[in-house]
């Protein structure tokens, strides 16, 4: 029997503001254990939340880049349920009346872009984080942290139109590039700031009826979420194959141990028994609003990657690179030398990425040091074959420890190179002189023995010539020493 997955992801992204979405209290990764703490996000009597501002600024952007049809007027529930990192015993959420809704997140794949629908983006607070025996053996009791409860949160909730773990995996990729290239999320999954929980069943290939669904629960990693399904979808199929009934239920995947365990039996939303927060007013957007947010949208990532192989004419996967992060197109875009974008790519794909990686820096940290107008004086004297590409890339790095131009760094450094025609024509000659055999070869038709003809004209420069330079030289030097039929 042939089988069809259907899933549907629940993301938690973690917003990048500096206090937590109802109080004062500071959002700050690696904290004390419970020092980031106050009576609001502790739920103590009497204690009134207060919206974050800017919590709400960055969903309207995230709305705004989805196409998401954003609400005039946004409701808080608070959704009960008894857990130990709940302080207040209810997570403050948004339900019946999200702050955004529709909107779909578009994928590249092979054959053109699919967009995946969305339901909603709502705000929220996040709650605290456990630590369990079992899972470290490190202690004999469990622990909670609260720092993290009350922590701004955008729960993004896709319809049920994934098919596979690769396109789960593809989404969760997608979703991080654009939360970070919107600077609302830094969407790091080790340190809980993009979340995902995976809603999966299974129905026979071809019908339109939808199986039983189970929910995976708190997946950490691109990987655990793809491992993850894939392992629920066998699960299910076994369990269909074999006659019985999938139930519907919350399951954990163990990444470490890659098997499942059922936490409960699925609840359903009235088990929840959500009403609007009393402590809270309607969530009012004014048109003003909605109009701000949406002429301050960047052109989105996909945009990018888009003109960058349409209009400069970049491979695909240049264009997917260089659109990883907004600070790497940016700084492609500054550095690259008037109609050279193709040379300025493959350096920054090199070079640039080699540094940031090997010192651990951002691209700012990067271009402090080499600033795109000096970067891109070395690109131009490249791309005029002024430098060959062993000293283009010790000026480089010379750049990243010295101040200076490309030609105050070569004379510091007594670096000479050979550039000019008249300079390097005796010596192209001198070579041809000397190596009468290879010379025969190569007028004979052999022309794979014009490399040798290079590798010796660029010894005899000391590697200060251009090769582009040289090459041109010996075809010229050569096509006149053919016999004349």
């Amino acid at each position: 029997m042939a089988w069809e997955p259907v899933i549907g992801l629940e993301c938690h992204v973690q917003l990048r503001t500096r206090t937590k979405m109802f109080c004062g209290c500071p959002v700050a990764y690696g904290s004390e254990p419970n020092t980031n703490v106050c009576p609001v996000c502790l739920g103590l009597p009497g204690a009134l939340p207060r919206t974050n501002a800017a919590a709400l600024a960055f969903a309207l952007r995230l709305g705004v880049a989805l196409g998401c049809t954003i609400r005039a007027e946004s409701v808080f529930a608070r959704k009960n349920y008894f857990y130990p990192d709940m302080p207040k015993n209810y997570q403050v959420t948004q339900y019946e009346r999200p702050l955004c809704e529709g909107g779909a997140l578009p994928l590249a794949r092979e054959g053109g872009a699919r967009a995946i629908a969305l339901t909603r983006v709502h705000c929220e607070e996040d709650a605290g984080k456990s630590f369990h025996p079992e899972r470290h053996g490190d202690r004999r009791w469990s622990r909670v942290d609260f720092n993290r409860a009350g922590v701004p949160l955008l729960e993004l909730v896709t319809e049920p139109v994934l098919r596979s773990p690769a396109e789960c995996a593809a989404f969760l990729i997608e979703l991080r590039r654009l939360v970070r290239w919107l600077g609302v999320s830094d969407g790091d999954m080790e340190k809980g700031q993009l979340r995902c929980d995976a809603n999966v069943s299974l129905r026979r290939a071809g019908s339109t009826t939808l199986g039983t669904k189970t929910e995976l629960k708190n997946l950490n990693s691109i990987k655990g979420v793809e491992r993850g399904v894939a392992a629920e979808i066998a699960r299910q199929a076994g369990l269909l194959e074999a006659g019985e009934r999938v139930r519907q239920a919350t399951l954990l995947y163990d990444a470490d141990h890659e098997r499942l365990a059922v936490m409960r039996v699925k609840e359903h939303a009235h088990d929840y028994r959500y009403f609007p927060d009393p402590d809270l007013p309607v969530l009012h957007v004014s048109e003003s609003q909605r109009a701000e947010a949406a002429a301050a949208s960047p052109e989105l990532p996909w945009a990018r990657e888009a003109r960058y192989r349409d209009d400069l004419e970049l491979p695909a996967y240049d264009a997917a690179v260089l659109t990883e992060s907004r600070d790497l197109g940016d700084y492609f875009e500054a550095c690259a030398p008037r109609g050279e974008p193709k040379l300025a790519s493959n350096w920054v794909m090199t070079e640039v990425l080699r540094v940031l990686k090997e010192r651990g820096w951002s691209v700012s940290d990067l271009a402090a040091r080499v600033p795109a107008p000096r970067f891109r004086e070395l690109l131009a004297r490249v791309a005029k074959r002024e430098l060959p590409g062993p000293v283009a890339k010790q000026v480089f790095a010379w750049f990243l420890e010295e101040q200076g131009s490309v030609a105050e760094l070569l004379e510091r450094h007594g670096v000479r190179v050979a550039g000019g025609d008249d300079e390097l024509l005796p010596l192209v000659r001198a070579v041809l002189d000397e190596n009468p055999g290879p010379v025969a070869q190569v007028l004979s038709g052999r022309d794979a023995t014009f490399g040798f003809l290079v590798g010796q004209a660029m010894k005899r420069s000391g590697g200060q010539a251009v090769p582009q330079v040289l090459q041109r030289l010996l075809r010229q030097e050569l096509a006149a020493r053919t016999p004349r039929p």
